[in-house]
């Protein structure tokens, strides 16, 4: 089932500021935000194949920003 991620509404590609509690902050970027699966875990790809999981205990906040046309970025 589709949850329909919000991120959805920044556009087809995004890069995501994911600050987790020990203070420690992850850049990813080129996520396609079909991608998005939302749970314990929540999961995305990269534009270049990677799948990466998050565990959402262990965060505090996300940001998202809409990401230009990328070179690697092609029709999703």
């Amino acid at each position: 089932m589709d949850l329909q991620s919000t991120i959805k509404l920044q556009g087809e590609v995004v890069t995501q500021i994911i600050h987790f509690i020990n203070g420690e902050k992850r850049t990813f970027e080129n996520i396609k935000t079909n991608s998005v699966k939302q749970g314990q875990f929540t999961k995305f790809t990269t534009l270049d194949g990677r799948l990466i999981m998050v565990n959402d205990k262990n965060v505090l906040c996300v940001e998202v920003f809409k990401q230009d046309e990328h070179p690697l970025q092609t029709k999703l």
